[in-house]
């Protein structure tokens, strides 16, 4: 089996895809993934605005025919009328994967009390991954990597820590991470030797 991560990015927002702003959420997200996983990756990017037929259309084509094992989407998770990224998740789901949104509401309470806002979900359909990521960069990063102690430490884990494992389940590829960005967790008969 190939070892090249296929990501599909998505980023919803009505205001930057009609260019009166600049997407911050795709260029963070590659930034982020490209500095923390050893393996190639197959990066494939959209960028929508939050209509849900369209978001739903979209993940199903990332999954059904670009076959990437990992989607991961940025905006429109948020209580406002406009934010509908959840329910087209869930909409084309096998599974859902409740943790993940559990987990990034954990992590950004420990910044905003707003965090309480965010409904990110975090779903399986066929053979991959999905998951609602927030809008902001820095938020992004935050819920990706954990939070980290004066030495670099993690002190509370982030979502990515699971992201490997959860893929290899899916019988995609063994997917490594650089420790010192975010260390990948499995059960000691899951973990293959090292490439780094």
């Amino acid at each position: 089996m190939s070892d090249v991560l296929k990501i599909g990015l998505i980023s919803v927002s009505d205001r930057a895809s009609t260019g009166v702003y600049a997407d911050k959420g795709i260029p963070a997200l590659q930034e982020w993934l490209t500095a923390a996983i050893v393996n190639p990756l197959d990066i494939v990017t959209r960028l929508i605005p939050d209509e849900q037929a369209l978001i739903e259309a979209t993940l199903k084509e990332l999954v059904d025919e670009a076959g990437c094992h990992l989607v991961l989407t940025t905006g429109g998770t948020g209580p406002a009328r406009r934010d509908v990224t959840p329910e087209a998740t869930l909409a084309v789901a096998d599974r859902e994967m409740p943790g993940f949104g559990e987990q990034m509401r954990q992590i950004s309470l420990n910044f905003v009390p707003t965090a309480i806002l965010s409904r990110q979900a975090g779903v399986i359909r066929k053979q991959s991954l999905i998951i609602n990521l927030p809008g902001q960069p820095k938020a992004i990063k935050e819920t990706l990597e954990g939070l980290k102690d004066a030495e670099g430490n993690p002190r509370v884990p982030g979502i990515f820590a699971a992201v490997p494992y959860c893929i290899q389940l899916l019988d995609g590829p063994y997917v490594e991470t650089r420790p010192e960005i975010v260390k990948a967790f499995r059960p000691k008969d899951a973990i293959r030797p090292t490439s780094i």
